[in-house]
């Protein structure tokens, strides 16, 4: 709707909310095929003939990215933050985020949207259930087979189980399909004259044959990134506050920032979940205030998901209440027992590339990452001055900053897949 929250913070942010808006009602045919009472395409998703999330030196900006999923493209071009969706560097789609199977199995599309016409409606399920009713799918194309679940099975005396993972490595290695998706988005960027975002879908046959359905194209701005213009070697390593190497989302760039918001994992972790969804309103309220300027750089860090709809899985953040941020960084912990799985900024991918905000998966785990919570805690709080009615909410959210005798500098490396922040305070 042209009156929704979306639109009306979209058109509000391009001084275009003033203006008359007239609202175009579209009826377009749905793509795909039946099977038995369900209706949905094999391989929906986004295209962009600029690929913005580079985590590999081999990964060419220029080549472009897809984002794919199984069944109805609702899962890439909406915000889902309860699953994944695959991410495809077009010249080399074979490499990918996520180190080993394990990894793989744990970050891959689960749930599918899908046209239930017995209900009559939009409906979603899981991507297993729906494979174990249908027979006819070249599901090898899509799937690989998980062997340690059904070595597991079989020994739970389950012989005739299959176990199946979404990781479209065949489709991409042994069909023509990433080819075609390069060449289209070449031929809609040199006939637009710029880079484009598109949306798609392709429908398979047993034989291998396929259709691949154009169904939007429009223009896609882009940022160059940015060259790193302070090397990191020229920082003190007592004033580094954070180094995160791997899970980066966004153009490279070096950037001060004004305002830490900060919410501690094992404090958060602690409440109560109406208490949590407080938090995230005090957030918003924070990034949106009515009687201040907003700060020119707000960088994000805490536990799990940002913008979650389960409070269990992070911070429940709408992304309107988080939108004027520059920097996104999700800690995969929250209280001792609990490491919650973080969104790889999958959920709301096209978001991020829209508003150019910079996504980090902090994972505690690995050796190379440093978090100082130490000194996140020891620095001044400025949640009472700022937002008074939310002063109880003191030791679970850190407001840092500005601060008039410094600073802090965030540099990021997409290519590299390296962050650093670095306090300048004197």
């Amino acid at each position: 709707s042209s009156m929704s929250e979306e639109a009306l913070t979209y058109r509000s942010e391009r001084d275009v909310l003033d203006r008359d808006e007239q609202m175009a009602l579209l009826v377009q045919r749905v793509s795909g095929r039946q099977y038995e009472n369900f209706f949905f395409p094999q391989i929906a998703g986004v295209g962009l003939s600029y690929n913005p999330y580079v985590w590999d030196k081999s990964i060419d900006p220029e080549a472009g990215i897809l984002r794919v999923v199984f069944g109805l493209g609702t899962r890439a071009v909406n915000r889902s933050d309860d699953d994944y969706t695959r991410l495809v560097a077009l010249n080399v789609p074979h490499k990918r985020p996520e180190a080993g199977f394990d990894q793989v199995a744990r970050y891959a599309q689960r749930r599918m949207d899908i046209i239930d016409l017995a209900k009559n409606r939009l409906d979603s399920g899981y991507f297993v259930d729906v494979a174990k009713r249908i027979t006819d799918l070249p599901m090898e194309l899509f799937a690989s087979a998980d062997r340690n679940a059904e070595r597991l099975a079989r020994q739970s005396g389950k012989r005739d189980s299959r176990h199946w993972i979404l990781t479209f490595d065949k489709l991409f290695s042994e069909t023509d399909f990433i080819q075609d998706m390069r060449e289209m988005l070449g031929t809609l960027r040199d006939a637009y004259g710029c880079h484009v975002d598109i949306e798609f879908t392709a429908n398979f046959t047993q034989d291998g044959g396929y259709k691949i359905n154009l169904l939007q194209c429009r223009p896609l701005q882009v940022k160059l990134d940015e060259r790193l213009t302070i090397p990191v070697s020229s920082f003190k390593q007592e004033d580094l506050i954070l180094e995160a190497r791997g899970g980066i989302i966004g153009r490279s760039r070096t950037i001060a920032i004004d305002r830490i918001i900060y919410v501690a994992p094992s404090a958060y972790g602690r409440l109560p979940e109406r208490d949590r969804y407080a938090v995230a309103r005090a957030i918003g309220r924070l990034t949106h205030p009515k009687n201040q300027a907003i700060p020119k750089t707000t960088m994000l860090l805490g536990p799990g998901r940002w913008g979650t709809s389960t409070p269990s899985l992070g911070v429940p953040v709408s992304f309107a209440e988080i939108n004027t941020v520059s920097v996104i960084c999700e800690i995969d912990s929250m209280h001792e027992g609990l490491v919650p799985d973080l969104s790889l900024g999958t959920h709301f991918f096209n978001d991020l590339v829209e508003m150019d905000i910079l996504y980090i998966a902090f994972y505690g785990s690995r050796k190379s990452n440093v978090l100082d919570e130490t000194r996140l805690l020891g620095l001044p709080n400025r949640l009472a001055d700022l937002l008074p009615e939310a002063s109880g909410l003191a030791d679970v959210v850190r407001i840092i900053g500005p601060y008039e005798e410094g600073e802090f500098i965030l540099t990021a490396d997409n290519i590299g897949q390296t962050v650093t922040l670095h306090s300048m305070s004197n």
